[in-house]
């Protein structure tokens, strides 16, 4: 597993939540945004996805989790769809974590990515969400990112 440090800037986004437990619904969730996404041309060689639990499954009940299923927008071009909502991604600086994608890994990548920011100095900033990027060329590698919003010690 691979860290850097990386200031992502704000980005629009075209998103569909779905909310409960976490697991089989969120690969469904990510496969309806896919297929709407096709069918609007935005899957390309610089398509970049994105996962966001919004919640800690420790500490929500399962059926108020939330995830949203989003893809980057390149402009302000928003075509409508059918539980397809327009947002913002907070920019800021995150810890990026490159795992291989397979469940195993991120699973893995999961339990390891807090001891090892707290080992490098910084605290991940809780005001917003963790994001697994899923960049078209990083996919194409069998890889994806974990990125985690941070802040150091020393400030927070």
């Amino acid at each position: 597993m691979n860290m850097n440090i990386e200031t992502i800037q704000s980005c629009s986004i075209a998103y569909i939540r779905q909310i409960g437990a976490y697991g089989e619904e969120n690969i469904q969730t990510m496969e309806q945004l896919k297929h709407w996404a096709k069918a609007n041309n935005l899957m390309n060689s610089k398509a970049v996805i994105f996962g966001i639990a919004h919640d800690n499954p420790q500490t929500t009940s399962p059926e108020n989790c939330r995830y949203d299923a989003c893809i980057l927008l390149a402009d302000e071009h928003f075509p409508a769809g059918a539980n397809v909502q327009h947002g913002e991604i907070a920019g800021g600086k995150y810890s990026v974590f490159t795992v291989k994608h397979t469940a195993e890994a991120v699973e893995r990548a999961w339990v390891e990515i807090f001891p090892v920011l707290s080992e490098s100095g910084y605290l991940p900033d809780t005001t917003r969400p963790i994001l697994e990027r899923y960049a078209a060329e990083k996919v194409e590698q069998h890889l994806c990112e974990i990125c985690v919003p941070i802040c150091c010690l020393a400030i927070c």
